[in-house]
């Protein structure tokens, strides 16, 4: 399967489909690579990109997070996933560089991370 032919927002119709469908193609086409079952899920569903995001968008309301759309995205395909969040920060910057910048002072880690998961719990 061609995930990003299948993924290709083009002719998605919707106005909440098409503001969500480029950012989930990404995010879906990452999770095929990630995992060759979900991708065969995928391939398997018989399903569109544009039926995933129409069950996506029910019951939006007045908006949806990423969280959500990317977790409601993955249970389509796939009803017993789990989508777990992970973001991260990097206070020096400019993580393409080669080498470490050099620094006076030595950070205790120069990331901070914070499981969204977690955040989802409030």
């Amino acid at each position: 399967m061609d995930t990003k032919e299948y993924f290709s927002s083009k002719s998605i119709k919707g106005r909440y489909q098409q503001v969500i469908a480029a950012d989930t193609a990404r995010a879906l086409i990452s999770f095929c690579e990630q995992e060759p079952e979900f991708a065969q899920a995928v391939e398997e569903s018989g399903k569109t990109f544009q039926d995933c995001l129409d069950s996506v968008c029910k019951k939006v309301g007045s908006g949806i997070s990423d969280f959500t759309v990317f977790s409601r995205a993955v249970k389509f395909y796939f009803s017993t996933a789990e989508v777990h969040f992970n973001m991260t920060i990097d206070l020096i910057g400019g993580n393409d560089r080669k080498d470490p910048p050099i620094t006076m002072t030595q950070h205790a880690s120069e990331s901070l991370s914070v499981s969204l998961d977690e955040l989802l719990d409030f």
